[in-house]
């Protein structure tokens, strides 16, 4: 293939002022109560999320991520009385979700560590009560995993499983301005109502304000549905700190895709509606790693995974269902019946989007990736739509308000 040309994008550009009194604190009372701005043709409305099945076309697909958010915040006190924090971002071994949660011995994971500087050395313990019995859990630093750290897990008596772990003594990994302790209520208002597949350390945002009634309102519209799962990693939230797009290291999610879904989302005929970002990501991933099945038909079955800056290298333009029908292939010829891979992408002005004709989503944080993505969806009108959205006062971030894009 022919390396294309990285757009040049100043991030200075895609700032703008967002007051602290703006960012959602806590969830609204109830999930479909919350602010919709509708954005189609340029023109921009509002209303309330409960009636969001009035602005799709009848026949559509919406694809839902349906990651859940684990309780990857765990507390060690030191005997000196040091608090530390160990982060959980992903397992590396077992290498794989299902796997790790289901491990009732030693697990280890890419973890970010809180009060590093107090956790030179030795192992940490917490004690904690599951069903009235009482658990240890250590923790053993093992080395460097880039800006983060291997940690090796450990918990007496045995037979616990690691998930019921996380569950009995960790805490819901809230965004960094959500300023204040996790809540009992979090683990409910920070999970979609159609959540399943733990493994996120952050919540897909644009699918909290769904609730029964809203998904029945849209099956009822004729509007089908597929699911996906990308566990959303804490890069979600990092901000470009370079001066340009193209020197920023995107983060890696791991994302999986049932063979039901594909066929779904191929017959869809481009005419798709994701529920968030990183439902946009998977899509638009899932279409490049058809591209890459169409070169080598091995590629999808040996931990495939879509480079940061892989839509440059186009040589020619392929459909979508050309596309999906390589990975459909081949997933038949192998018998898998889900898709595993990984992605960096990163998706900023200048991008042409295959898969997508609309998406929900929520409002981003200035000079985010996100925010970067949204441009590339709506151009420059992303300011207006933003300026908006403070005038009409809605309220921003992962448990604000959220908008349609179409």
């Amino acid at each position: 293939m022919i390396m294309g040309r990285i757009p040049k994008i100043r991030i200075d550009d895609y700032d703008y002022e967002l007051p602290e009194g703006r960012i959602a604190q806590f969830p609204v009372e109830k999930r479909d109560k919350s602010q919709l701005l509708i954005y189609n043709k340029g023109i921009t409305s509002f209303d309330l999320f409960r009636n969001i099945h009035k602005y799709i076309p009848e026949k559509w697909l919406m694809v839902f991520n349906n990651a859940r958010v684990i309780k990857a915040r765990l507390n060690f006190l030191k005997e000196t009385g040091a608090a530390v924090e160990v982060f959980c971002l992903e397992p590396l071994a077992p290498p794989d979700y299902e796997r790790v949660f289901n491990s009732t011995g030693p697990v280890e994971w890419k973890c970010l560590i809180g009060n590093l500087r107090k956790w030179k050395n030795g192992i940490l313990t917490s004690d904690y009560i599951n069903e009235n019995k009482p658990y240890r859990l250590s923790a053993e630093k093992i080395n460097k995993e880039g800006e983060a750290w291997r940690v090796r897990f450990s918990w007496q008596p045995e037979g616990m499983t690691f998930g019921d772990m996380l569950e009995s003594a960790g805490h819901i990994p809230l965004p960094p301005y959500v300023r204040r302790e996790d809540k009992k209520e979090d683990y409910i208002r920070y999970q979609t109502v159609y959540s399943k597949n733990d493994g996120s350390v952050a919540s897909p945002t644009a699918g909290l304000h769904f609730t029964t009634e809203v998904l029945e309102d849209i099956a009822g519209k004729g509007i089908s549905s597929a699911e996906l799962t990308l566990h959303v990693s804490a890069g979600t939230f990092q901000t470009v700190k370079a001066e340009y797009a193209d020197r920023h290291k995107m983060h890696c999610e791991h994302f999986s895709v049932s063979r039901e879904s594909v066929e779904a989302i191929s017959g869809a005929g481009g005419r798709i509606i994701a529920v968030g970002t990183t439902s946009v990501r998977t899509l638009e991933s899932l279409y490049w790693l058809g591209i890459r099945t169409l070169q080598n038909p091995d590629f999808i079955v040996h931990n495939p995974v879509i480079e940061q800056w892989e839509w440059t290298e186009v040589k020619e333009e392929i459909s979508m269902q050309r596309s999906l029908g390589a990975l459909l292939r081949i997933m038949e010829m192998r018998d898998m019946k889900t898709l595993q891979a990984s992605t960096d992408i990163m998706i900023i002005p200048g991008y042409r989007f295959r898969m997508v004709n609309g998406m929900i989503t929520n409002f981003h944080q200035p000079r985010s990736t996100l925010l970067l993505l949204i441009s590339s969806w709506v151009g420059g009108d992303w300011k207006n739509i933003y300026e908006h959205a403070l005038e009409k006062g809605f309220r921003f971030l992962s448990y604000g308000d959220t908008s349609l894009l179409l």
